[in-house]
């Protein structure tokens, strides 16, 4: 069967050391760090809850170049949210969380941007909010890592800088729900596959942005991301 049209590219992020990861979707988890869901207006261990990303939504950024984010259309307050990013390697439904890293090609440092001021008017109209997550370059990514070459723990410390000032920082041990119940829910849900990408939460400090504005994202022992709003 001959396509009709050119066949789109396939999305690409690239992995330390050389190659590239290519992305097949990109799941991000909400709320999942107990202090940045009381700065939303939430509180308790809820059940994990999901939204996506369109693949294409990643802007992929190198070490040691500084990536450029272009200011989304149709906002005056775009968020920052820094994720530890869990890349699947081998798919799967009804993981169970103690098989659950078993699944995990490798890990990278992301940036779950957001149109605040959009993602605010929809839920106050009961309606979805892709417009405020799931718009173009929202999903700035740096290189990826095997999970044999990381050693990430309670303590691993997850920060994001803003033109050189801490806006937030915390570790990996004060996520709600842990990586492999991540996967475990999330695979009940849709069948997980290799190239997926898992964004796992951010914790507290999220703020707006502007341009000119320099953000340096890091997970210990993963990697880091800088990223310029232009």
């Amino acid at each position: 069967m001959s396509l009709v049209i050119a066949q789109p590219t396939t999305p690409v992020v690239p992995v330390y050391g050389g190659g590239e990861f290519p992305v097949r979707r990109i799941y991000c988890v909400g709320r999942n760090y107990v202090e940045h869901a009381k700065e939303m207006g939430f509180s308790g261990r809820e059940a994990p809850f999901f939204f996506l990303k369109p693949a294409d939504a990643v802007l992929p950024v190198r070490a040691g170049e500084v990536g450029r984010m272009p200011y989304p259309t149709l906002t005056a307050d775009l968020h920052h949210e820094v994720e530890l990013v869990v890349a699947i390697g081998k798919g799967g439904s009804a993981i169970r969380a103690a098989d659950a890293l078993d699944h995990v090609w490798g890990y990278g440092v992301g940036l779950d941007m957001t149109r605040r001021d959009l993602q605010a008017d929809m839920k106050k109209q009961g309606r979805p909010w892709s417009i405020g997550k799931g718009f173009d370059h929202s999903a700035p990514i740096g290189e990826l890592r095997p999970a044999a070459d990381c050693a990430i723990g309670a303590e691993t410390a997850i920060r994001l800088e803003v033109n050189g000032q801490v806006r937030q920082q915390s570790t990996i041990g004060k996520l709600i729900w842990n990586l492999g119940e991540v996967i475990e829910h999330l695979s009940a849900a849709w069948t997980l596959a290799p190239g997926d990408l898992i964004f796992s939460g951010t914790p507290e400090g999220v703020a707006a942005v502007g341009r000119g504005d320099r953000l340096k994202a890091s997970v210990e022992g993963v990697g880091s991301l800088e990223i310029e709003i232009v």
